[in-house]
C-alpha cells in the first residue's frame, strides 16, 4: 500500500512506480469514481477504452470517435501551450 497527501489545492502525487506501470503520462486524463466511500482513479488511456469497448453496442465507432477527440484535444493543448 502507498500513500500520499493531498495539498490545500486538493491535489495528489500519484507515485511513480504506480504511474510506470499504468503508463501515466504528462497530460493523461483520469476517471475519478467515489464508490462506497472510497476513490477509484483510472487512467483514460487507449487500454482504458479497450477494456470497456465491449460494454456499448455500435462496433468501436463509440472508442474510435473518442480516440479522435482525445487526438483532436492533444493538437488544441500543442497550439495553446
Amino acid at each position: 500500500m502507498t500513500t500520499t497527501v493531498v495539498t490545500t489545492k486538493g491535489q495528489i502525487v500519484i507515485p511513480f512506480k504506480i504511474r510506470r506501470h499504468l503508463n501515466i503520462k504528462k497530460g493523461t486524463k483520469v476517471y475519478i469514481e467515489e464508490r462506497g466511500g472510497e476513490l477509484i482513479i483510472k487512467p483514460v488511456t487507449s487500454e482504458y477504452f479497450e477494456k470497456i469497448a465491449g460494454i456499448l453496442t455500435g462496433k468501436g465507432k463509440g472508442l474510435k470517435a473518442l480516440l479522435k477527440e482525445r487526438e483532436n484535444e492533444k493538437i488544441r493543448e500543442g497550439n495553446n501551450g
